[in-house]
């Protein structure tokens, strides 16, 4: 049976993903069998990965890259529930890597109990298999509203005596405070399980933060164990939201000029992680656009994968950003869309079952592509491996592309099309298969398959560099803990936990 560590958080964004994937790369380095494990995600950020049967399913990004770095191959029972936003009050609900539409009906409290019996047979079948299982908690534990009905956080810890780690961003202020709060609303077996607190992204000198840790320590019985340095440049693709565009890749030797490449932000964006690699590359400067001004001096604008097409094309008019997309195309500037941003270049959306949101997702598109795209209730879920055709000039810098291969995925509803009465457009992308997943018209591209810009054979076509492979990554998240966290700490926390459980701090 292996032991569970769970890295919990004050607050959404304090470092949880970000310290789960390096421990699954320092266990890993040590010989341990490693798995990662999250019992529910909320998260438009999804990776293609094996699931029940056969079957392909999907799971967050974040448990992708974590199995990864646990050397280990990853699958559904990784992240057994997975949220995916739709709207402010709705998500699709997949589990074991599949929709549930059934689910996704019932109400939120309700819903919880009924997927905890998934999250839990996955994590034990998961314990019996491992020697270490790296649990990433959600949010915060101590949410007193959600605590009854939160199976995410302590209710997984319990199930397996995790011991827990605490992490907190010291960056934003208040970090003793959150930590002290956090602890002291759980009630007493939750908090028994905390070992360790960590700040995370500190920047000074650590000795200048005493006394605190130690009052802390007097005040809850727990030790901080570690003080992380801010450190942005770790490569690692975020986790949540739409992430900050300062490049860490540093300036081109051959460029005094950047890149700019634009993506273009609608609120159901998905599948930004796949855009990190961009951030790492030197001479490119990766914005987000939100308003049409966003797009000045723009070289390249990005449409990315949407969770709800129609919604954020709808958003996307309002905001007036699809004539400012028109006009970079017509001023000859490169486009690229993605999935959903595919589907908005084309003529059309038809939506006859309401499978991209519940009234239907129906709309004329940008026109940018003389294609037209039908929604399907099946979702369609596959690793792909593509290659680029001879692509028809005069198209930008798409050109450099022609004939490279890659490796992708695929998470979409739509099935897209050539417009019948319209001038056909360049069959971009074939899969292995000779199935067409892409196509080109002038400086406009759009393809179907996500990971584009994670194939080094495409960087080095479009930008003629390299960066570093996600497996450098991982190991410079590992070298980062060996020098900042104490020798000793990490093992220690394999090793069962005899503190009284029922003990109270002075």
């Amino acid at each position: 049976m292996a032991r569970a560590i769970m890295v919990l958080g004050t607050t959404s964004g304090a470092g949880k993903s970000w310290l789960a994937t390096a421990l699954c790369r320092w266990y890993a380095r040590r010989g341990f069998r490693v798995a990662p494990f999250k019992a529910q995600n909320m998260s438009n950020n999804a990776r293609v990965v094996p699931g029940p049967d056969g079957r392909m399913g999907e799971i967050g990004s974040a448990q992708y890259f974590q199995a990864l770095a646990a050397r280990a191959m990853p699958e559904v029972r990784q992240n057994p529930v997975l949220l995916k936003p739709e709207a402010d009050t709705r998500s699709q609900v997949v589990v074991l890597g599949e929709v549930r539409r059934d689910l996704g009906a019932v109400p939120w409290r309700e819903r919880s109990e009924l997927l905890w019996p998934f999250a839990r047979d996955a994590l034990h079948a998961l314990m019996a298999e491992n020697d270490v299982v790296v649990i990433e908690g959600a949010g915060s534990p101590a949410e007193i509203n959600l605590h009854a009905s939160d199976y995410v956080n302590m209710r997984t810890a319990l199930a397996v005596d995790a011991a827990c780690l605490l992490v907190t961003d010291i960056d934003r202020g208040g970090a003793f405070a959150h930590l002290y709060g956090t602890h002291q609303l759980l009630p007493l077996d939750e908090r028994a399980l905390i070992r360790g607190f960590v700040l995370n992204r500190f920047r000074g000198d650590a000795a200048l933060l005493s006394p605190g840790p130690e009052q802390l320590e007097a005040l809850t019985g727990v030790p901080t164990v570690a003080v992380l340095p801010m450190w942005r440049e770790h490569g690692l693709p975020e986790e949540d939201g739409v992430f900050d565009d300062r490049s860490t890749g540093g300036p081109s030797a051959t460029s005094t000029r950047p890149l700019r490449i634009a993506v273009v932000a609608y609120p159901r964006i998905s599948n930004l992680d796949e855009f990190q690699p961009l951030r790492n590359l030197p001479g490119v400067r990766l914005t987000w656009a939100r308003s049409p001004s966003d797009l000045d001096g723009a070289d390249w604008v990005i449409l990315p994968g949407s969770k709800h097409t129609a919604a954020d094309l709808a958003w996307l008019r309002a905001q007036g950003l699809d004539l400012a997309v028109a006009r970079h195309a017509g001023q000859g500037g490169a486009v690229l869309g993605i999935c959903g941003g595919l589907q908005m270049l084309g003529e059309a959306l038809i939506d006859l079952h309401a499978v991209d949101g519940p009234l239907g997702g129906n709309a004329p598109g940008l026109g940018l592509l003389p294609l037209v795209t039908a929604f399907d209730p099946e979702k369609l879920l596959q690793p792909t491996q593509a290659r680029f055709a001879a692509l028809t000039a005069p198209c930008g810098p798409w050109s450099a592309l022609s004939g490279v291969a890659f490796d992708g995925y695929e998470i979409h509803h739509g099935r897209t099309a050539q417009h019948p009465d319209l001038p056909t457009a360049t069959e971009a992308v074939r899969n292995t298969a000779g199935g067409v997943l892409g196509w080109q018209q002038g400086n406009v591209l759009g393809l179907y398959a996500h990971g584009l810009f994670e194939s080094p054979a495409v960087l080095r076509a479009l930008f003629g560099a390299e960066v570093r492979t996600l497996d450098a990554v991982f190991d410079g998240l590992a070298d980062f803990l060996d020098r900042h966290v104490p020798e000793g700490v990490l093992l220690s926390l394999l090793q069962d936990h005899n503190q009284d459980h029922n003990k109270e701090p002075r």
